[in-house]
């Protein structure tokens, strides 16, 4: 089943209009301040912990260049299109995002930004993140497209505890889910099922994901209309 215009549609038109969409992602964040300062009690201070974030539609809400490549045939799988807008684009932030990342920086927490952006842009990511007002927006601390992201997540664990990662993909969080076929993305889901609302929180995007080629499974009702 490929993407039909139509349902691409809707998918970006729930991520850039509807109010669901802010509740969730303020709910996300609602959740994930409680973890960081239960994670930063527990361990006496934020000294040797670490957050890691995925950046768009965690951080960041690209909705715009997703409304404007809906209008263009065949401008969304562009590369060049997602390019031009990590040089030039204006995101803003997700609600919630701005006050959960001050307080990180406040408790003494070291934040990752983990983002598979284009590190040919790693100029630009940082310079609209720090235009934006995020704390901690160093070169060695925004790590972009490159090793795999578990390996970058291994480089990280090396120096520090991480005791946060937020994401909107489930390969933000875990290796295993990069490249896993969805049936085994939903039995991986079930095996670390214990993570999520705890140390993983994963935020909302109905605009991407393996899971938009999926064939629909209707109702098999015995009795249809004639």
């Amino acid at each position: 089943m490929t993407r039909q215009p139509h349902d691409h549609a809707i998918a970006v038109r729930y991520q850039q209009a509807s109010a669901e969409i802010r509740a969730l992602q303020r709910q996300c964040y609602a959740l994930a301040t409680l973890r960081l300062r239960d994670a930063v009690d527990a361990a006496g201070g934020g000294k040797g912990l670490a957050i890691l974030s995925d950046i768009d539609e965690t951080i960041l809400d690209n909705s715009a260049v997703m409304a404007l490549a809906m209008h263009h045939d065949g401008m969304f799988e562009s590369l060049d299109t997602w390019k031009l807008w990590e040089r030039e684009g204006d995101p803003h932030l997700i609600p919630g995002a701005a006050a959960f990342f001050d307080l990180a920086d406040r408790l003494g927490v070291t934040i990752f930004y983990v983002s598979d952006r284009f590190d040919e842009n790693k100029l630009a990511t940082i310079a609209t993140l720090s235009h934006l007002g995020l704390p901690q927006v160093h070169a060695d601390q925004v790590l972009l497209f490159g090793p795999p992201k578990a390996e970058r997540r291994a480089a990280v664990e090396r120096d520090h505890r991480i005791i946060l990662q937020l994401g909107d993909t489930l390969h933000d969080f875990h290796g295993a889910f990069a490249g896993a076929a969805l049936d085994d993305q939903h039995r991986l889901t079930e095996d670390h099922a214990d993570r999520f609302g705890q140390d993983w929180i994963v935020f909302p995007n109905a605009a991407h994901g393996t899971w938009m080629k999926a064939d629909l499974r209707p109702w098999q009702t015995p009795h249809m209309p004639g």
